[in-house]
């Protein structure tokens, strides 16, 4: 409830000439200025403020959500994905914006009655016209696991990515399924390999168009690496030295990869200064009998 009475105290008329981000969003492309959302008051950039939906805050800045729909004039729209590499706090507000917009385009009737729904601004969810039944952003749970192998981290290749980029394995969660149930699930179903040793690593929001992104690690168990082609193009173990171009930074993809090789770095260096300092062996001295 504290959420829900934040923005019901904060509705942008109040905001006029303040400054504030403005997520001026479409689908899952986003309007972008030099790279950068735009920030500045609403009468600058010439958006119609009464549209405006308060998300959220970035460095005691307000961030508002537009529909393109709703304003006058029509801006270039980038994908989401270019703000990967800004400040983590200010693309999750970016990202709410644009899961709000996927609601209020793909709820636009309500699946209990065929009503229309209407944008009710105070639970930030769809409303039906006739049967009155509040409708939340959907959010589709997906896990996402790097494997790793002694010193090697098992990275896949999906068709969608056309420049060469390797990432670790993600999936869907099933209904009636443990998440990790799902991590065993989806690295055998993609890859033929059994791993153990599945451990919660972090998450992120992910607006593409809707996720929640759980990542997990875990270790090789058995199994021959058998890719399903049918989802992969490729998937193989890689050495350190050996990495292909994997998912950018910014991406929870990307966190996981690093930790796997900064894991791998530390049992490599702990396994060195073992052989070059070996245990002195104890024994017994003749002297002392």
């Amino acid at each position: 409830m504290i959420g829900l009475q934040v923005i019901r105290r904060s509705r942008v008329e109040k905001s006029d000439g303040k400054n504030a981000y403005w997520c001026v969003v479409s689908g899952s492309d986003i309007w972008l200025v030099d790279g950068q959302i735009p920030y500045g008051t609403a009468q600058q950039w010439q958006l119609p403020s009464r549209h405006a939906i308060l998300v959220d805050h970035y460095q005691n800045s307000p961030v508002y959500w537009l529909n393109a729909a709703d304003v006058e004039q029509d801006h270039p729209l980038s994908s989401l994905r270019e703000l990967l590499s800004v400040d983590q706090a200010l693309f999750l507000a970016a990202s709410k914006a644009v899961q709000y917009g996927y609601m209020s385009h793909t709820l636009r009737f309500c699946p209990q009655c065929g009503g229309r729904n209407y944008l009710n601004h105070q639970e930030l969810a769809m409303q039906c016209h006739d049967c009155r039944t509040l409708h939340y952003p959907r959010i589709f749970p997906c896990i996402i696991v790097a494997v790793r192998k002694s010193q090697q981290i098992l990275l896949a290749q999906h068709p969608r990515h056309r420049n060469g980029m390797y990432t670790v394995i993600a999936g869907f969660v099933e209904v009636g399924e443990t998440l990790e149930q799902c991590v065993a699930r989806e690295v055998l179903e993609e890859t033929g390999i059994e791993v153990t040793n599945i451990r919660y690593f972090g998450s992120q929001p992910w607006a593409f168009p809707s996720s929640m992104m759980m990542a997990f690690l875990a270790d090789y168990h058995c199994g021959e690496l058998k890719p399903d082609y049918s989802e992969l193009s490729d998937a193989n173990w890689f050495e350190l030295d050996k990495l292909p171009p994997v998912a950018p930074s910014g991406t929870i993809a990307r966190a996981l990869i690093e930790q796997t090789l900064a894991d791998i770095r530390h049992e490599i260096t702990a396994t060195n200064k073992d052989k070059k300092n070996p245990p002195v062996k104890e024994g017994v001295s003749k002297m002392s009998l």
